[in-house]
């Protein structure tokens, strides 16, 4: 596959599934989304990625890694699924220490993280009555955080408590962090509000 078709392919997931999050959120299915659980982030990736993956919202079937970490195998995704299920959320922390570890499993193949930030907000909107606005998150320390968040959460839990926000229902924030979110992948193209 040419570069050049690999660009346009992004740029075409992007519009895609950043319509599929305003619409998520615009149409009310968001609040169909099982609350901190694996069935309630397979919801949610489904619903963004269901044009472009045939696999969306399906565990995956492979082992996969980035940046020379290696996530849960397949062989134990089901069991670490179940134990993540299992977590205890009440609170801030415990809801942050479930967000790691369903980093750590990264269930799908594709698109985890900006599935898995969409459900971080959901579970933190139930429990502690937050959301993250996104735009106070720096990238790099972002990403730095949570690839330390392995063998310490203390970082990730300090970046998104400093980020943290009463305006639960602000559609604003949503689609602002939405972009914010596509951007820590490396998706910029275009702004949610306007497709």
């Amino acid at each position: 596959m040419g570069r050049r078709y690999r660009l346009v392919i992004l740029i075409l997931e992007e519009k895609l599934t950043k319509r599929k999050a305003k619409a998520l959120y615009d149409s009310g299915d968001i609040t169909r989304a099982e609350i901190g659980t694996y069935s309630g982030l397979a919801y949610i990736h489904r619903y963004l990625f269901e044009e472009i993956y045939e696999f969306a919202g399906n565990l995956r079937t492979v082992n996969i890694s980035k940046g020379g970490f290696r996530f849960v195998p397949v062989l134990y995704l089901q069991s670490a699924l179940e134990q993540i299920d299992s977590m205890p959320q009440q609170g801030f922390e415990q809801v942050v220490e479930k967000y790691v570890e369903m980093n750590v499993a990264h269930p799908f193949r594709e698109g985890n993280g900006r599935a898995m930030r969409i459900w971080l907000d959901l579970l933190l909107k139930a429990e502690v009555q937050r959301v993250v606005d996104w735009n106070q998150v720096d990238k790099d320390e972002y990403l730095d955080a949570m690839q330390l968040s392995v063998v310490n959460d203390k970082a990730i839990k300090g970046l998104i408590e400093q980020a943290l926000t009463d305006r639960i229902d602000d559609r604003a924030l949503y689609l602002k962090g939405i972009d914010v979110s596509y951007y820590y992948e490396g998706y910029s193209e275009f702004k949610t509000e306007d497709l």
